[in-house]
Parts: structure tokens; C-alpha cells; sequence
């Protein structure tokens, strides 16, 4: 008996370590794409607070996983490494599903602190996309150079159907 209450008190750490959805999201719409030789499963992100929030505060992806972020209009973009706690790699794509900027990013320093909101994002480094673009995949770390990614890349997606969707 107390082993099995160990092994509940257990499971429900485990479970409050793991960072939650916000209750009123529901399951996270998701996409199929393949990158490179491999199927993905994506987590769409079509509306600013999703956008924002991105990949922040999670732990390590799973190798297939991750997200895609989509924009109402091809602009130039930039990503930070904002509460990660696992490397993250980004590609920018454009209208077309073309790949117009690929980047490893690092995890940083937590926010310390002393530290304000307004310093901590002063401080981060920005991923930015070079030119405009209207997507951008991110996976865990070292994936995209695993598939082989590259600029130049076509990825297929819904691109009208996805954009149409963004807010």
C-alpha cells in the first residue's frame, strides 16, 4: 500500500512539472509535414497569444515534434529563446513554403530575479528571418540539420488554407 501511494505522490509531481495548455485552449490543432525524409507533427500556432507563448516553457520536444507558427501576412520575422529550457532549432518559410532562413538557437539564461520583463527581452538574441516571411517551424534542437532543411527548400504546406486561418 505505501509503495502505491509513493508511486501516486510520484506521477502527480511528475504531472505539475509539466508545463500546462491554457484550460480554455483545448487540444492543440496540429499539422503533418514531412522535413526532409521525416514526418512532424506541428502544434499550430495561429493567433498572438499562441505566437508568443511559442515553445516557452517547455522541457526537451520529442525528436518529430513541434511547432508551426503562422502569420495573417508575409513580414520579416525574428524569434527569441524566451523560457526554454532545450535548444530549439527555427526555419522562416515564406507564402510558397519556401525556406528563406534556418537557425540553431541556444537556451539562455533564465530571467533572474532582479531581472525586469523589459531587461530580460532586451537581452535576448533575436532569430530573425532576413526576409519576409509568413511561417516558422520549430523543432528541437540539431533536427533541421538532421533532415537536411536548407534555404532554398520547398516544405509543402496548406500555405492559403493555413494563412487564411492566421489572426
Amino acid at each position: 500500500m505505501r509503495r502505491a501511494l509513493r508511486i501516486a505522490a510520484l506521477l502527480l509531481v511528475a504531472a505539475a512539472c509539466v508545463p500546462e495548455r491554457h484550460a480554455s485552449a483545448g487540444p492543440a490543432e496540429v499539422a503533418f509535414v514531412r522535413l526532409g525524409e521525416e514526418a512532424f507533427t506541428l502544434e499550430l500556432a495561429l493567433d498572438p497569444p499562441t505566437r508568443h507563448q511559442g515553445l516557452s516553457g517547455r522541457g526537451a520536444l520529442p525528436r518529430n515534434e513541434g511547432m508551426l507558427f503562422v502569420e495573417p501576412r508575409p513580414s520579416p520575422m525574428a524569434m527569441v529563446m524566451r523560457d526554454c529550457a532545450a535548444p530549439i532549432d527555427v526555419a522562416f518559410l515564406d507564402a510558397e513554403g519556401r525556406v528563406v532562413a534556418v537557425h540553431a538557437m541556444a537556451v539562455e539564461r533564465p530571467r533572474a530575479r532582479d531581472e525586469s520583463p523589459a531587461a530580460y527581452e532586451a537581452r535576448l538574441p533575436l532569430y530573425p528571418s532576413g526576409l519576409p516571411a509568413l511561417f516558422a517551424i520549430e523543432t528541437a534542437g540539431g533536427r533541421l540539420h538532421e533532415v537536411g532543411l536548407a534555404v532554398g527548400d520547398r516544405v509543402a504546406l496548406d500555405t492559403a488554407g493555413l494563412a487564411a486561418r492566421a489572426r
